[in-house]
């Protein structure tokens, strides 16, 4: 990795820090921001490619919600070669689209991949075996996430799988309070320094909104899911599977 590539966004004193957004400066160094950042993200992203293998059926579509630079489209894309499926890659951020598709023209595929620019809540999903929110739902305004979970349970197949993984809120705060500390701690240990930590913290707050995990089950079974359960978790990060 160059110099170049890693993430010293918040490196420096910046005062009043602004609102995080995905601009250009953030996806010059977004794989190194989030493998240092989200504690068991190379494994959540190594098991999507494998729940794709299990639910990816022959001529059906795949959705990766919030794609960024498509690592979780790059980890399913592999794993589900010749089923004649499509997968839409689905960001807002112009500037992670067009850097994707040049990390998809470096490593061509028979799996169909079509990069969509809009809001995650407006798309239409249709014909889907998969979808994933990898730590996208998270930036919705909380007011919208039934509703796209909702749309997304009305576009899977029967037996679909939806994948969401999130930062996750806890309770007693004691608890919520440990696991942040950890958190901060796992940042550390990446290199990151005490004032990158703050400044980051600042830059987020009310943009990510996290939830309790309890909240996510409940809200995926009211939405008509048969079956929803965490399968991997590390601090206050996790991921869930709901089949439909």
């Amino acid at each position: 990795m160059t110099d170049s590539n890693r993430d010293k966004l918040f490196s420096k004193p910046l005062g009043k820090v602004p609102k995080f957004v995905f601009d250009s400066s953030v996806v010059d160094v977004f794989p190194d921001m989030i493998q240092r950042s989200v504690p068991g993200y190379q494994t959540i992203i190594n098991h999507t490619g494998e729940l794709a293998d299990r639910f990816v059926e022959e001529n059906s579509h795949c959705y990766d919600l919030g794609c960024s630079l498509g690592a979780s489209t790059l980890a399913i894309r592999e794993r589900i070669e010749n089923r004649n499926a499509t997968i839409y890659a689905v960001d807002n951020s112009q500037a992670m689209l067009d850097k994707l598709a040049t990390i998809l023209e470096g490593q061509p595929a028979s799996t169909a991949t079509q990069l969509i620019k809009g809001d995650i809540c407006d798309i239409q999903i249709t014909n889907a075996s998969l979808v994933i929110l990898n730590f996208t739902l998270q930036f919705v305004p909380l007011a919208q996430r039934a509703e796209l979970i909702s749309r997304i349970y009305e576009g899977l197949n029967t037996n679909g799988c939806l994948i969401i993984s999130e930062k996750l809120h806890f309770e007693p705060e004691s608890l919520n309070q440990l696991l942040s500390e950890l958190h901060h701690q796992f940042k550390r240990d990446q290199g990151y320094s005490d004032l990158e930590i703050s400044q980051k913290r600042d830059a987020i707050d009310k943009v990510l909104m996290p939830e309790a995990l309890e909240t996510h089950i409940d809200r995926l079974k009211q939405c008509g899911f048969k079956s929803a359960s965490p399968w991997f978790q590390c601090y206050n990060f996790g991921s869930l599977i709901a089949i439909k």
